[in-house]
């Protein structure tokens, strides 16, 4: 089949979090043997990686987009009408230039933004859509500022958000978490058209290295890792409590943000300085994704801090799974989703809303002798490749692309549960 793949992301190279999953979705789409046309933001060399991954890349050139644009919310806003009126002059073209009847069999979007840029296009191009929630991106916004939360915007946004398969009647919808698709459940939207994937991590890159919490000369000064985008929602109360309290408990842990140095890490380092001047905050910048792994070698414990809102609930966070697949037990607030999915993985720990509940839980773990927490960690390893690594997610998704699509399913061997 013919396929028309829409993102706000630049493809290549991926950043981390949801940007990462179109390159190994896109990679067994293309083992399948459908032809893939993607329309996605520039970035350099597209032509090049176009073709190394066997893909048609139509670049949007409009306006720079990516995850740390300038401007970058105003034009989230702006973005679907844009690749719309992208994606509907790009058709017309490859009419003109090679048959009139060129049509796709299926629109795929990756996550909220294009979702509305494909119902948009649903009604134009008559031909199915799938709309890939890769997280609830308006319930991110309850923990903005509240000038903001206060205005009544985020309600009215986040109804609308959860009314977009049923709004653009979707023929599937793929979701990172069983919380989100409830919630889609619950606006009418058939369950029988949704699919749970969940969010994967390459098993080939995030492998436990070898000094990662096991070393004995490591346990003389631990490291408490935390990697990302480092977004508002992020980097909280509960994050600069955990840092304080963890500080005073334990003055010998060393605390390592791999990352860039966005506004709200830079604020939060200099909170945590002012009332604890001594603390040892390593920040690295910006990590490629494929060099990730290694900068995580030799942590002792990950971190995911994040303050509560209806999107973190229905995440699948992307640096907790990274952490397992390094080895590295984690702590996480008890975020729903996942809690749920990991409620019986022994490597990672829920604390409760509470920065000093954070880090009794760091201290818990880091209290275990070093044999015992390689242990954890390793067998947590072994248990999320099996289940998150991209391969099964990716033959997942396609799976269920091609049943909505209403095509026969390729020749490939299907994934287990995930």
């Amino acid at each position: 089949m013919r396929l028309a793949i829409l993102t706000h992301e630049p493809f290549f190279p991926p950043s981390g979090g949801g940007s990462a999953e179109a390159i190994y979705l896109i990679r067994e789409l293309v083992r399948r043997n459908h032809e893939v046309h993607l329309f996605c933001p520039v970035f350099p060399d597209w032509e090049s990686i176009g073709s190394t991954h066997g893909i048609r890349i139509h670049p949007f050139t409009r306006w720079p987009m990516g995850r740390y644009t300038p401007y970058r919310n105003l034009k989230y806003l702006l973005y679907p009408l844009a690749l719309a009126q992208h994606a509907d002059q790009t058709l017309k073209s490859l009419r003109r230039s090679t048959v009139p009847e060129f049509r796709f069999d299926v629109l795929l979007s990756q996550h909220t933004i294009s979702a509305v840029a494909a119902g948009l296009l649903r009604t134009r191009w008559k031909v199915p859509i799938i709309l890939n929630f890769l997280d609830y991106l308006t319930g991110f916004m309850e923990t903005w500022p509240a000038v903001f939360t206060r205005s009544g915007l985020v309600p009215w946004l986040n109804r609308y958000e959860r009314s977009l398969p049923q709004r653009f009647n979707a023929e599937g919808v793929m979701t990172v978490s069983a919380p989100l698709a409830e919630r889609f459940q619950a606006t009418g939207y058939p369950a029988n058209r949704i699919r749970v994937i969940q969010y994967g991590y390459d098993a080939s890159l995030f492998r436990p290295h070898p000094e990662t919490a096991a070393d004995p000369t490591n346990s003389q000064r631990p490291v408490v890792v935390m990697h990302g985008s480092f977004d508002t929602h992020h980097l909280g109360p509960i994050a600069r409590d955990a840092l304080l309290h963890l500080h005073a408990r334990r003055p010998d842990l060393r605390f390592r943000f791999l990352g860039k140095e966005t506004p709200a890490l830079l604020q939060l380092a200099q909170a945590v300085r002012a009332a604890a001047p001594g603390i040892p905050l390593e920040m690295t910048g910006f990590i490629p994704y494929h060099q990730m792994a290694e900068a995580l070698g030799g942590a002792s414990v990950g971190m995911v801090p994040y303050e509560e809102s209806q999107g973190v609930h229905c995440a699948f966070v992307a640096k907790a799974v990274e952490y397992l697949g390094c080895g590295i037990p984690c702590v996480s607030t008890p975020l729903e989703n996942l809690s749920r999915y990991f409620a019986d993985e022994p490597a990672i720990r829920f604390s409760g809303w509470t920065g000093q509940s954070f880090a009794e839980n760091v201290l818990a773990i880091l209290a275990l002798p070093a044999t015992q927490r390689r242990a954890l960690g390793l067998s947590a390893a072994t248990r999320v490749a099996a289940r998150l690594d991209w391969n099964v997610i990716a033959t997942h998704a396609a799976n269920f692309i091609e049943q909505q699509a209403g095509l026969p399913k390729s020749s490939c061997q299907a994934a287990g549960p995930v």
